[in-house]
């Protein structure tokens, strides 16, 4: 049994960044761990996720979702065990995923929370290939980008989880896949480990006339989760009637103004005009929260027959929060980007 502290550390917003975001815009506060009331549960964060979307929450900028307020602890999907329990739905030891941000500790009403049972095989897979990510590059690729055997599909951040998933699910479709990943090292995994067609690296100096090669066909469906100038690179390269579903754009989460050189507006929505393009965004829980079952019997079957690979990141300690979510944002995490914050049970 682990030993119980009696504090909790948690990460709070100390100010709205101005570009990347730094350790000056956070602050690590040290408070009493919470006490469960009648019918709440107390909740021991073991893994914590770091994604792209934490970056528009730091802004106060109009979005889908709030801010995050100054001086409140920064939001994010966990993976959780139940330490102690005033609730009879709720037993201790019990595993559970919520959405209790950076800290170590926090109480529950259970509204919310998804069960996981005593013993998980792997409990931090619900933050990734069979949480938000998966689901993410599962509904974008089959629902918005309707892949059809033998296209062409290109996902950006490659080996990134929702862009590695994206690729393996083409496979399975029977499409030709290629992918977009920053050095030589992800661009081997992708194709090495996650079978992958081809995988163009973005630092290349050719990339672009790499990535028209690699797509001589042209391209069905282009995944994006990147823009800037990938997009840029796949704009021209794209087929009538090509469908782009748009999950993110984590090239310009820290951008505080547009980029130099000319409007590129109207070459893209000339582009959608004239080659009958559908691009539509999508935000996963929001637009498809009743297909998660259909998701998770695909995925649970595709992993046990060894269908879909998954990389985790694994980095040890709350404290290395901040880093770790400002590399994220730099391309620097290899595979899901997880923060172990406690020890379980």
């Amino acid at each position: 049994m682990t030993v119980q502290s009696h504090q909790n550390h948690r990460i709070v917003l100390a100010s709205r960044p101005i570009g990347a975001p730094t350790q000056n815009n956070f602050r690590l506060e040290v408070a009493e761990k919470p006490t469960p009331a009648q019918g709440e549960v107390l909740l021991r964060t073991i893994y914590l996720s770091l994604d792209p979307y934490m970056r528009g929450r730091m802004s106060d900028a109009k979005s889908y979702a709030e801010p995050v307020d100054i001086d409140q602890v920064m939001v994010g999907g966990t993976v959780c065990q139940v330490e102690l329990s005033n609730n009879s739905d709720f037993e201790v030891g019990e595993w559970v995923v919520a959405y209790t941000g950076w800290q170590e500790y926090a109480v529950s009403d259970g509204e919310g929370l998804l069960k996981l049972g005593k013993e998980p095989s792997s409990p931090s897979y619900a933050l990734g290939i069979m949480g938000m990510p998966g689901f993410t590059a599962y509904m974008g690729l089959l629902d918005i980008g309707a892949p059809k055997s033998g296209e062409t599909i290109v996902v950006a951040a490659a080996t990134g989880p929702v862009g590695a998933t994206v690729g393996q699910i083409g496979k399975i479709k029977g499409c030709h896949v290629v992918g977009i990943a920053g050095g030589e090292d992800k661009c081997r995994h992708a194709v090495e480990e996650l079978g992958f067609d081809q995988c163009i690296d973005h630092k290349a100096a050719d990339f672009k006339e790499q990535l028209a090669k690699a797509c001589h066909k042209g391209i069905d469906v282009y995944y994006e989760n990147v823009g800037g100038k990938v997009f840029d690179a796949v704009l021209p390269l794209l087929n009538t009637s090509a469908r782009i579903p748009l999950c993110g754009l984590v090239s310009q989460y820290n951008a505080t103004s547009l980029p130099e050189g000319p409007d590129r507006l109207s070459l893209l929505m000339g582009t959608l005009l004239v080659k009958r393009i559908k691009m539509q965004g999508f935000i996963i829980f929001d637009d498809y929260a009743h297909r998660y079952d259909e998701f998770a019997a695909d995925m649970s079957q595709w992993l046990t027959e060894g269908k879909i690979k998954y990389k985790e990141q694994i980095i040890e300690g709350l404290d290395n929060t901040v880093d770790a979510f400002a590399g994220l944002l730099e391309g620097k995490n290899f595979g899901k980007l997880v923060i172990k914050v406690n020890q379980p049970l």
